[in-house]
């Protein structure tokens, strides 16, 4: 019981500051990626923020880990956490803890579920299309036959393939950018899978309910 509440009291307390360096870790690899421009002076103190939040990022995961009181067992029950600590681009992906935190110190929920999950389905998409439209432009650019020249191209791939649409003419060449595109692909449906499938529940729940409303005939 004191491990639980040591967990929830360190989840409530780190969640939405570690949320905000997310957000500034992205920026600091957007800097890095599109400023074209930027002095060695100014790229070497983006790179030295991004390594300073990464290293809080992987303290937070140890220091739950250790809260557990799981042992090994806690790698296998929270492997999308290891995977947000190798990958920190993805971390702004937990957008959904952050709300279900700040809900939790309010009394009610101001969206139902259907709304809930379509928005973070849709902000997850945005986040998710945004870091991987920078890192297949940061591997691609440059790239001997690549067809992704310009992080306009990159974003132009990013929301053909998380449509899963799939046109065609621009593809990524190197194996960071393909290894990228098989992630996008997979969280492209599973997104793409929530919104649908929540909106047409909502609507079937909606019919059903207008349904039972109407007086039953003479």
């Amino acid at each position: 019981m004191d491990e639980e509440n040591g967990q929830l009291r360190w989840h409530r307390r780190t969640e939405l500051p570690l949320f905000l360096a997310s957000m500034l870790y992205l920026f600091c690899y957007a800097v890095r990626v599109l400023a074209e421009g930027l002095s060695e002076g100014w790229r070497d103190v983006l790179l030295a923020v991004t390594y300073a939040l990464w290293s809080l990022f992987l303290i937070d995961y140890l220091v739950r880990w250790r809260l557990s009181g799981q042992g090994l067992s806690y790698v296998r029950r929270h492997v999308m956490d290891a995977i947000v600590v190798l990958l920190p681009l993805l971390r702004p992906l937990r957008v959904v803890r952050i709300y279900e935190t700040v809900r939790h110190r309010r009394a009610h929920a101001r969206l139902t579920l259907y709304a809930r999950v379509i928005a973070y389905a849709s902000m997850s998409a945005v986040l998710l299309g945004f870091a991987g439209a920078l890192t297949v432009y940061s591997a691609e650019r440059g790239a001997p036959g690549a067809t992704i020249t310009t992080f306009g191209d990159s974003v132009w791939w990013t929301c053909s393939t998380l449509t899963t649409v799939g046109y065609g003419d621009i593809t990524p060449v190197t194996p960071m950018g393909r290894t990228v595109a098989v992630a996008m692909m997979a969280g492209g449906m599973a997104l793409l899978g929530a919104v649908t499938g929540s909106f047409s529940s909502w609507v079937i729940q909606t019919f059903t309910l207008d349904q039972d409303r109407e007086p039953p005939g003479p």
